[in-house]
């Protein structure tokens, strides 16, 4: 059997070199690909229905990125052994390949169509999400499904003064400027990332420059296309239209829905009953024998819906909720809301509201990650919660969704670049947004919310972060920019951009852009305009809170670190762990023993000040050096003829020899001491040879006079 294998190159600027290779593996899908760089190799497939479920009217379109552990030479963890459900490391690269590619369906295109892509070799100086877009978009370029492609996406990064494209993890861990960038040839349509607070010229600079890399990759895949011989795409016809219904309802609800549009009503449940009367009506008063699809109606009507609200921001520059286009909505918070979390705030912006905890906890409350091309800790961790009651709904609870874990890693991206390093803060530090209500930009609110949270736990971070999701409406050469947009500018305009940063500059990005044609100009006002709204909103937040607290609320856990040379980690641990347990137990603290740069490092929690106290005091016993001449508070460990064993500090014992109990010559050790007898001793020497410590108590006795010996 004779393979027709089709290979591409794609030569980066530094050397390195990307194959596209299609027709070997997976031939039975729609379209497949696999994309190399170095050792690292990804499978891409796509597969779409031929035909459309009956009443579907949108993009049944799925994207799954998943890593094999094989890939990597490593055996999952856990008690089957097997890859399972997609972790939020791959959950999140599905999406970046989910956003880009969705835009670029046409509307009218509703078959469930599945895009599968598997790291199926890895190269630790290769990180395969930078690759998963360009491989979905080979899948589908030999492929013949419609799509408005090529695109790709790379990963671009400011580090030591240069812009890299597709950086080694090296250059990534000190760069100050991290963004995946997804593109058409034409046009950019996903950005996602993160910076230490980067001005926004920068910002727009790093897009630009991916986006040129972007198109040498596109032309390579237009080249990929005609050589599979799929320039031509199938045919489908996915959707039933009647365009006299639709001019019908036009001229008689466009007007109607425009002027409820004008209205400038700051309640969403208000404005959505005002537009549902309009159509309500319409429908009410068609003969018991109409014709009409019902259906049809209702989908035209939200097209009418569309244009209207679209046209009067155009016209009059004034928004849904009457609010001008960099407005934004009233704000409130407050933090110590609850009385039992280490730290929590309030914070609501409009008809968004985010209720956010701190926790701070211990090393053992660290997370685990055990993945392909990862293992390891992760000490600061942000979830995002979003009930169904948050927007009026019945929504069954079964756990994060893919939008909840994408909104959380945004918000955690954004506050974890001014979060103390780890050798400044030795707690694990989570954070937990629950959305108690949502009409737009649940994420920033996170954010913001986060913020104040971390403040009020006392957490020592660089500056308060603020967030603001800007929308933009576009048509036939006007446009407006948007600040702090509603869900329902987000649903009809042409752009959702969430922007976070401190008054420094930006710490993440994230932008999906729907329309075509969008210019840098734009781009550029938008991000200028969302300077001045995250402005306003951080002033906002300072006036609830303006710096971290000082002091940790009285029931948050307390932390000593202790230091100890390298070769007293063994003293400190005791046989099979018999000291440590010891210390915990009288204490009542959790002990934590690590070894870092070359030195024992001992982190001390506990709930109040006196079990901290106490168990620091233990520890340090057992790694202070005796000293001869110090005095010790000791415990008789044994009884001998010739005297007894005390322990001084944990773990050393030492011999009061009977001369050196009592000034007074004692004959034997009966009735003079017993064991579990606390005693003060003094360390007197300590024999060079052996090591064996020598104490005394008879010199910390007041010599008797001569009389007094005399007499007895």
């Amino acid at each position: 059997m004779s393979l027709q294998v089709i290979t591409k190159k794609i030569l980066l600027d530094d050397g390195r070199e990307i194959t596209i290779e299609t027709g070997k593996l997976a031939k039975q899908a729609d379209g497949s690909a696999v994309v190399k760089m170095g050792n690292m190799m990804l499978l891409a497939t796509i597969v779409s229905n031929p035909v459309a479920k009956e009443g579907v009217d949108f993009l049944p379109l799925s994207v799954d990125y998943q890593e094999k552990f094989a890939s990597n030479g490593k055996v999952p963890g856990g008690f089957l052994k097997r890859e399972a459900r997609l972790s939020d490391y791959e959950i999140l690269i599905s999406r970046l390949v989910d956003r880009a590619m969705r835009p670029l369906f046409n509307e009218d295109f509703h078959s469930d169509t599945q895009v599968s892509i598997t790291l199926i070799s890895a190269d630790k100086e290769v990180l395969p999400d930078a690759f998963a877009a360009l491989a979905a978009a080979a899948a589908i370029a030999v492929s013949d499904i419609p799509f408005n492609g090529p695109f790709s996406e790379v990963r671009i990064v400011r580090s030591e003064g240069n812009f890299i494209i597709n950086p080694t993890p090296a250059q990534i861990a000190v760069a100050e400027l991290d963004l995946m960038v997804a593109a058409s040839y034409d046009n950019v349509v996903m950005v996602e990332g993160e910076a230490n607070e980067v001005s926004e010229d920068l910002m727009l600079e790093a897009i630009k420059l991916a986006h040129e890399a972007i198109k040498k990759q596109c032309v390579v895949l237009k080249e990929l296309e005609a050589a599979a011989g799929k320039t031509v795409k199938r045919e489908y016809s996915h959707e039933t239209n009647d365009l006299d219904l639709k001019k019908k309802l036009h001229d008689l609800l466009y007007d109607k829905v425009y002027a409820v549009a004008t209205k400038g009503n700051p309640n969403k449940n208000q404005r959505k009953v005002d537009f549902g009367q309009v159509i309500a009506e319409y429908i009410a008063a068609l003969p018991a024998d109409h014709t009409e699809n019902i259906g049809l109606i209702k989908k035209y009507y939200h097209d009418i819906e569309k244009e209207a609200v679209r046209n009067m921001v155009l016209d009059t520059r004034k928004r849904l909720d009457g609010r001008a286009l960099d407005e934004i909505r009233p704000i409130w918070s407050e933090v110590n809301y609850l009385p039992s979390a280490h730290g929590s705030a309030i914070f609501t912006r409009g008809e968004t509201q985010s209720l956010t905890t701190c926790t701070l906890g211990t090393k053992l409350d660290e997370q685990l990650i055990d993945s392909a091309m990862f293992s390891g800790t992760n000490r600061f961790m942000l979830h995002y919660n979003f009930p169904g009651f948050s927007t009026g709904e019945v929504k069954p609870n079964r756990g994060p969704g893919r939008r909840e874990v994408g909104h959380g890693n945004l918000a955690l991206r954004a506050l974890k670049k001014v979060m103390p390093k780890d050798s400044e803060n030795p707690y694990t530090v989570r954070v937990v947004s629950d959305i108690l209500e949502s009409n737009g930009s649940s994420s920033m609110a996170t954010v913001c919310a986060g913020t104040l949270a971390l403040m009020d736990a006392g957490v020592p971070i660089s500056g308060p972060v603020s967030g603001i999701a800007m929308g933009l409406i576009t048509d036939k050469g006007k446009f407006a920019v948007l600040s702090d947009i509603l869900g329902d500018e987000d649903h009809l305009g042409d752009m959702d951009f969430k922007v976070t940063g401190t008054d420094k500059g930006i710490t993440a990005c994230q932008m999906d852009i729907k329309v075509d044609g969008l210019s840098y100009d734009i781009l550029s006002q938008a991000l200028q305009q969302a300077n001045k709204g995250r402005a306003h909103i951080l002033n906002e937040l300072k006036k609830t809170l303006d710096k971290p607290r000082t002091e940790l609320k009285p029931h948050a856990p307390r932390v000593e670190v202790i230091r100890i040379p390298k070769e007293l980690i063994g003293a400190v641990i005791g046989p099979g762990g018999k000291i440590i347990q010891e210390i915990q137990k009288t204490s009542g603290a959790t002990v934590i023993i690590e070894e870092k740069d070359e030195m024992g490092v001992v982190s001390i929690f506990a709930r109040d000040g006196d079990s901290l106290a106490n168990a620091k005091r233990q520890v340090s016993a057992i790694v202070t050096l005796p000293e001869i001449g110090d005095v010790y508070e000791g415990k008789v460990k044994a009884v001998a003829a010739y005297g007894a064993f005390v322990e001084f500090l944990p773990g050393k014992d030492g011999l009061l020899h009977i001369s050196e109990i009592k000034h007074e010559r004692l004959d034997s050790m009966d009735g003079v001491l017993e064991v579990g007898e606390d005693i003060k001793v003094k360390l007197i020497d300590i024999d060079k040879k052996t090591g064996k410590y020598k104490l005394s108590r008879k010199v910390l006795i007041p010599k008797p006079e001569k009389n007094e010996v005399a007499g007895q």
